[in-house]
Parts: C-alpha cells; sequence; structure tokens
C-alpha cells in the first residue's frame, strides 16, 4: 500500500481552487538520495526550470530543513514560503518534506498553497517520488482553468528532472 501526503484539513484537495498531482517511479535510486537533492535548493534550477531566485531568510546556506523560510520564483509568482514538514527517510518511513507558500497582493493576486513531497522506496529497488500542491486564490483558479496545464506540466518536469539527476549521480 502506497503512502499519502499529510494534508492540513484547510488544503485537503478537493476542497481547494487548484491541485497538482506528479509522481514517477524509478529504479535503482533510494528515497534517501532523492530527499538530499531535493532539500538542496542549490540545486534546483539544474534540473527544474521554472524556479530561480531562491534566497533564504532564516537560515544560512541551501538546504531545506524544519521550519526554514526561503523565497523563490516559480510560475511567475514571488513565492514566500516555510517548511511545515520535514521527515528524512528512515528505514520503512517515506521522507516527506512540506511548505506552506503564499503570493502577497490584493484579493487579485493572491496565491496561498501548500506543496508536498513523499519519497518512498518500494520492493524491487524501486523509489517513488510524488509531489502534489493544494492552491487557494484568483491565481490558483486561473492556474486550474489553463490549457495547457502548466502547472502538472511543470510539475512533472520537477519530479523527472530530479529522478534524472539522482539517477545521474549514481552512475558517475
Amino acid at each position: 500500500m502506497l503512502n499519502e501526503i499529510n494534508w492540513p484539513h484547510d488544503y485537503l484537495p478537493g476542497t481547494t481552487d487548484n491541485f497538482a498531482s506528479n509522481e514517477v517511479i524509478v529504479k535503482g535510486i533510494m528515497a534517501k538520495d532523492v530527499f538530499e537533492n531535493l532539500i538542496d535548493t542549490s540545486i534546483w534550477p539544474t534540473y527544474y526550470d521554472n524556479v530561480a531566485d531562491v534566497e533564504f531568510d532564516n537560515t544560512k546556506g541551501t538546504r531545506l530543513a524544519a521550519d526554514t523560510r526561503f523565497r523563490f520564483k516559480t510560475f511567475g509568482f514571488p513565492i514566500e514560503a516555510e517548511i511545515v514538514e520535514f521527515e528524512a527517510p528512515t528505514g520503512n518511513k517515506p521522507g516527506r518534506l512540506a511548505w506552506h507558500g503564499w503570493a502577497e497582493g490584493d484579493e487579485e493576486h493572491r496565491l496561498d498553497v501548500i506543496h508536498a513531497w513523499l519519497l518512498e522506496d518500494l520492493p524491487e529497488g524501486r523509489v517513488r517520488i510524488l509531489t502534489q500542491e493544494s492552491q487557494k486564490g484568483k491565481p490558483a483558479k486561473d492556474l486550474f482553468n489553463s490549457k495547457p496545464d502548466v502547472m502538472n506540466q511543470g510539475h512533472q518536469d520537477w519530479v523527472k528532472g530530479l529522478a534524472a539527476t539522482v539517477l545521474a549521480s549514481k552512475q558517475q
């Protein structure tokens, strides 16, 4: 049985203005290696084209940790964010990373999201990389109605890029 994202009730998928869900299952890498590459924001732009200008508010360096405050640009939005869940994968427990993110502005421009990751080792040397984002606000409604679905396409590129980065590091 596969694990699920832990959702705060106010962001439960199906109750917000937009929801994106993306995953890959890859053989030959482990959740702990994926987690290490995911929490190192300095390499995000090398495997995900839709992120820029990552800066930290309350910590030095480029690695995410519990309670980290940071900001970045994605999908045309300047996002402020704070880590709300941070669990490295151990034994049979999946890795979990989630941040609350928001773009300030009036009602027309305010965006409020929970972006969550779940990384779990599966039988036969496989790993599952799942990312989901639940969004509120007028920009979220616009993203829900966008064609093509830029949010799901962008996040699929992110999970595939992350997987490819970890696979490439194992072949060196």
